[in-house]
């Protein structure tokens, strides 16, 4: 059993939060969906330029291998620079942790990842945090595996996850079974889908289709649209008619193309007002809240407060505003800093990382599930004009 702990405050101010969230109960320590995001599916991108030197942070004793892709191009190097930096807070805050940061440029590839990872634990790393991209997990982890060390990967696809390969991020199935369950718990019965034909709506359809019978429900209509976005509208007259059996429908796409299906069945006759509309968290976006076809509707994200305090320390320090994902990279290292901490030898076991009760980060609970997934203790928004509105807070524990 883990032993309680009260971290102290960032030396920034007492107002603010603390680097670790407090234990909950007995062992729990111390998350992305969110503004602007895009779908976590997207990959990476080719490398733009020669790759960024190792460097080392933190004079702590136990060793932690940071990948990101530092030297990729576009918006993935300044998406790695925001998560080095949110790194380096979390090490600034946590206040004399024991742990030096080894951080490796994976370069946005499988080959920099592999490479980034053995050079890290031949350096004497105890545990690898990252990389970003799926495609580079795999990679990464075969070094990792080869030394018997454990790795928090920053990917949303759950497919990359496995025995010692822990995923960090905020991952669909969540979103879909917190959504689920505060509709059904709010008396709703006859669920819709519609849905992208892609890799985050594959994902999205498999959680649906599992959630609701799990909660009492049935599926009255369900119908996917392609690539094609020329074609929604014949595919929103498609699933027309089934909807009026329905009392809710899940809508899951990215802030380009969920207004657009939203749109597409408004044209197609169906009456929004009618159903409850329910989303994902990349409903976090200023285009869905812009589109009044998409009012009133709810979907499950982390409770916005945690990022806008993260945020204001971020800028303080930085002079500039976090990319989403950032809160990862300084909830990984704020974990292994309070589990080097706490735990002795063991601190990053498998016993201790899936540890049921779970842990507080930025963005709320979570924890790691044997296989590599994890859950996430998410809030239900709704939809309004100005924004996300909370309508039920995320929870305080994990349940049994």
């Amino acid at each position: 059993m883990v032993a309680p702990f009260t971290p102290k405050p960032p030396r920034t101010g007492a107002t603010r939060r603390s680097a670790v969230g407090l234990i909950l109960g007995a062992p729990l320590i111390a998350g992305c969906a969110g503004s602007g995001m895009q779908s976590p599916f997207s990959g990476g991108e080719q490398p733009a330029g020669p790759p960024q030197q190792p460097a080392a942070v933190g004079s702590g004793q136990v060793k932690v291998g940071l990948l990101l892709p530092l030297s990729a191009s576009g918006n993935a190097a300044v998406a790695a620079q925001s998560m080095r930096n949110a790194a380096e807070l979390a090490l600034a805050e946590f206040q004399n942790p024991n742990i030096q940061l080894l951080i490796k440029d994976d370069n946005g590839t499988p080959q920099g990842a592999q490479q980034g990872a053995q050079q890290a634990v031949d350096e004497g790393a105890e545990i690898i945090l990252g990389p970003l991209f799926a495609q580079s997990v795999p990679a990464a982890a075969q070094a990792a595996r080869n030394r018997g060390i454990s790795m928090i990967a920053f990917s949303t696809d759950s497919s990359v996850a496995g025995r010692g390969v822990y995923l960090l991020s905020f991952l669909p199935e969540s979103d879909v079974n917190r959504i689920v369950e505060y509709a059904a718990g709010a008396g709703k019965r006859s669920f819709a889908a519609f849905l992208p034909e892609n890799a985050y709506g594959n994902v999205v359809e498999a959680a649906f289709k599992q959630a609701v019978p799990r909660r009492g429900g049935r599926i009255a209509a369900f119908e996917k649209y392609g690539a094609d976005r020329s074609q929604i509208g014949a595919t929103a007259t498609t699933i027309s008619e089934a909807l009026k059996n329905a009392d809710t429908l899940l809508l899951a796409d990215d802030g380009d193309a969920l207004p657009m299906a939203a749109d597409a069945l408004v044209a197609a006759g169906v009456n929004l007002q009618r159903l409850q509309l329910l989303g994902t968290g990349l409903w976090d976006n200023p285009r869905v809240f812009a589109n009044a076809n998409l009012r009133g509707g709810l979907y499950a994200a982390p409770d916005p407060a945690g990022f806008r305090g993260f945020s204001q320390r971020y800028r303080a320090k930085y002079n500039g505003d976090p990319v989403r994902t950032a809160t990862l990279a300084y909830d990984g290292v704020a974990l292994v800093a309070a589990l080097a901490r706490t735990q002795g030898g063991q601190r990053f076991s498998p016993e201790v990382l899936t540890n049921p009760s779970g842990f507080a980060g930025i963005d709320g609970l979570f924890r790691f599930r044997s296989d590599g997934t994890n859950e996430r203790g998410l809030a239900v928004m709704r939809v309004g004009p100005s924004g996300g509105q909370i309508v039920a807070g995320s929870p305080k524990s994990f349940g049994a």
